[in-house]
């Protein structure tokens, strides 16, 4: 008598389910790389239609601003030079907008922490390098945290919009150190508002001499990899997210929501006080007035073209970065105004967030 072969229709049921989780992992993947690349093609091809209109050739913004940026060693460094801050301000605001908290003020933290990281350098003489720069990185992720921590106590004791608040304290920063840097901190033998120089100890180490490139790339691929490993992987970054989705629930559910309001927003000020540390101790190596074009602002679109996950921040914050530096070599090579420029890099932007803003409420919704 034949053997016949009887399958368990439970198992029949497994793979089928496997087989659909499978593919809305691939669709999932497939949307989350195509969406940035729509958004930016969207805004690159307005760019070039507004080039065109004002008598440029519109090709430009593709085989200036895309291809050039990576022509050689030099310009792949820029990139990743300018990629460092922005990645570390997009994954700090990941975890704040996670948490459900709008962290406006990364700009104003960057300052707060380029000021102490500039102190530390300047004034801590007499130490070996390795102690020095750890110092300065401290520093600046400590007064990053503190200058977010005032935003995060009025909104737990005083229900304060963290918008409000953290729009104000980003201008109390410029302003305080428009000040310093014209008067106690200033350098008397400059010309210009600027401090005196870092102590050479104190300099972040190059990875890719004679480029610019320093060793804060690593760390903030680094700093990405362990906030993505907290958020996901650990019952800390679970409340802090639970928080986020519903305060009520997670109150309900024993958790601190204070606390994690505190955690999330003092998170998010470290590392933007850790990217202005890294400005003054890898790239300027002073202190000045204008120490960042925007940094802390331009994190808000890495953050959300991420849909807040702080490996997306990787690619977001090299994306827009590799976007300023096309934006500087048209200026350069074809002759492209200012004016025009600036207009291109916010049809970017606002392209990048509103695809962002679309990506952040689908996820929202099917959690």
């Amino acid at each position: 008598m034949a053997n016949v072969d009887v399958k368990n229709p439970s198992e029949e049921q497994g793979v089928i389910v496997a087989g659909s989780g499978l593919r809305t992992k691939i669709v999932g993947i497939v949307k989350s790389i195509a969406v940035p690349i729509a958004a930016v093609f969207v805004a690159l091809l307005s760019g070039a239609v507004l080039l065109s209109l004002n008598g440029f050739n519109g090709s430009d913004i593709f085989t200036v601003m895309v291809t050039s940026v990576f022509q050689d060693q030099r310009s792949i460094a820029e990139v990743f030079l300018k990629a460092t801050p922005l990645i570390l301000i997009g994954v700090g605001l990941c975890i704040a907008f996670r948490c459900s908290i709008w962290n406006i003020g990364a700009e104003g933290q960057l300052y707060a922490g380029a000021v102490a990281a500039t102190v530390v350098g300047v004034y801590f003489d007499g130490l070996p390098s390795w102690a020095l720069v750890t110092l300065v990185i401290l520093a600046g992720a400590l007064a990053g945290a503190a200058w977010a921590a005032i935003a995060g106590l009025l909104k737990v004791f005083f229900n304060a919009s963290e918008i409000v608040t953290t729009i104000m304290l980003n201008y109390i920063a410029i302003i305080s150190t428009s000040y310093l840097v014209t008067g106690p901190l200033r350098d008397a033998a400059a010309a210009y508002p600027q401090s005196a120089r870092l102590l050479r100890e104190a300099w972040l180490p190059r990875i890719m001499p004679p480029t610019r490139l320093h060793i804060g790339i690593l760390i903030a691929v680094a700093l990405a990899i362990a906030a993505y490993v907290f958020l996901f992987r650990s019952s800390s970054g679970y409340a802090v997210r639970v928080v986020g989705i519903s305060p009520h629930a997670a109150r309900y559910a024993g958790i601190n929501v204070s606390r994690n309001i505190m955690l999330a927003i003092c998170i998010s000020g470290a590392m933007a006080g850790l990217a202005g540390a890294m400005e003054i101790a890898g790239v300027t190596f002073r202190l000045y007035q204008n120490i960042s074009p925007g940094y802390g602002f331009e994190g808000i679109a890495v953050a959300l073209l991420a849909n807040n996950n702080p490996i997306g921040a990787i690619f977001s914050g090299t994306l827009f970065a590799a976007l300023r530096s096309g934006s500087e070599l048209m200026q350069i090579t074809a002759q492209v105004p200012q004016v025009l420029v600036s207009v291109i890099q916010g049809m970017v932007i606002l392209s990048v967030v509103a695809f962002g803003v679309y990506k952040f409420r689908s996820s929202r919704s099917t959690e």
